[in-house]
C-alpha cells in the first residue's frame, strides 16, 4: 500500500520516516521531491568488472550547471538523506528529467527498510542534458510492507554522496 502525501506528512511528524532537510512543500499527491546533490561520481575505466573495486573520481557539479554527453553514465546522489524503519522507499525520476532525454534510477531503485543516508542516483544521459547542483530531478514513495521486518546494516548504510558499486566485496 502506497502512502499519499498527507500520510507522508504525518509519519515524518512522528518520526517514522525520515527525510532532511525536509520540506513540506516538497510532498506531491503521494511522493516527497528529491534534488540532485552537488557531485557526480564517474569510472574511470571503459570495462567494469564486478570482481575488481573500481577507480572513478568524484567532482561538483558548476553553479552554471554541467552538460551531461549523451550516452555518458554518472552517479549523482540526492540532497536529501532519507529513510524509514516502518516504510520501504522507492526511488524514481520525475517524469519530466525523463522527457528531457535523463535516466534516473532505471535500476536498484527499491530501498532497505532501516536504511539511510543519500540516495544514489544512476544518470544515464540519452541526449545532452545539463544538470544543476540542487535541481529536482527524482521523487520517493513510501510503501508498507506486509510481514516481519529486518533492518537493513548492509555496505551501503549511512551513504553520504554518491557512492560507487561495492558489488566486489560480494565476491570471495
Amino acid at each position: 500500500m502506497i502512502l499519499t502525501g498527507q500520510e507522508i506528512f504525518n509519519q515524518v511528524e512522528k518520526g517514522r520516516i525520515k527525510i532532511s532537510p525536509f520540506y513540506e512543500e516538497q510532498i506531491t499527491t503521494n511522493s516527497y521531491d528529491l534534488h540532485l546533490g552537488d557531485q557526480l561520481l564517474r569510472y574511470k575505466s571503459n570495462v567494469l568488472d564486478p570482481k575488481v573495486k573500481q577507480e572513478y573520481e568524484i567532482f561538483s557539479i558548476p553553479k552554471d550547471g554541467l552538460v551531461l554527453p549523451q550516452g555518458s553514465f554518472h552517479l549523482g546522489a540526492t540532497l536529501e538523506k532519507v529513510g524509514s524503519d516502518h516504510f520501504v522507499p522507492i526511488l524514481h525520476a520525475k517524469s519530466g528529467t525523463a522527457r528531457r532525454g535523463l535516466f534516473v534510477h532505471v535500476t536498484a531503485d527499491l530501498i532497505d527498510i532501516g536504511s539511510y543516508g543519500n540516495l544514489t542516483l544512476q544518470l544515464y544521459a540519452t541526449l545532452p542534458v545539463k544538470v544543476y547542483p540542487g535541481m529536482c530531478l527524482a521523487q520517493v514513495t513510501f510503501w508498507e510492507p506486509v510481514g516481519d521486518i529486518k533492518l537493513y546494516s548492509g555496505k551501503y548504510q549511512g551513504s553520504e554522496g554518491p557512492r560507487a558499486s561495492e558489488i566486489y566485496r560480494d565476491f570471495k
